[in-house]
């Protein structure tokens, strides 16, 4: 059976927004560049936190389930937008980490994307690239 996820996203100033889920609130904004009062992040910044977010998650998840010796762990995530309309076309996450077996931490990078939400929804809208360094 299908799960329904919401949010709200609630107008507060002549630029900005506030999103709303379960106990939580974050601001959005543009860059005064933009036309923003940079109050927050954009949209599609979020976007691409919710991927490293997600990705983290189930990262830890698999890390503390099989008691691995993996810690540190720091995910860049970069976005490539391109296109008319605008849109991203491609996300790399660069994963770094003191962990003393790489073949255990590919496997547990490898649990991560089977598990993240968000990045088995981007696989088929753009190309996703995972590294490990």
């Amino acid at each position: 059976m299908p799960a329904e996820v919401k949010v709200q996203v609630v107008q507060i100033s002549e630029s900005a927004s506030e999103g709303k889920v379960r106990n939580h609130s974050v601001t959005i904004d543009r860059p005064e560049a933009k036309g923003g009062a940079d109050k927050g992040p954009m949209g599609g910044e979020f976007m691409l936190m919710g991927l490293g977010g997600c990705f983290m998650s189930n990262l830890l998840a698999a890390i503390k389930a099989r008691e691995a010796n993996v810690s540190n762990v720091k995910i860049d995530v970069t976005g490539t937008a391109d296109g008319t309309p605008g849109r991203y076309v491609a996300a790399r996450m660069d994963i770094s980490a003191d962990f003393d077996d790489r073949e255990l931490m590919t496997k547990l990078v490898t649990i991560a994307e089977r598990g993240c939400l968000v990045a088995n929804t981007l696989k088929n809208a753009l190309d996703l690239t995972i590294n490990i360094s």
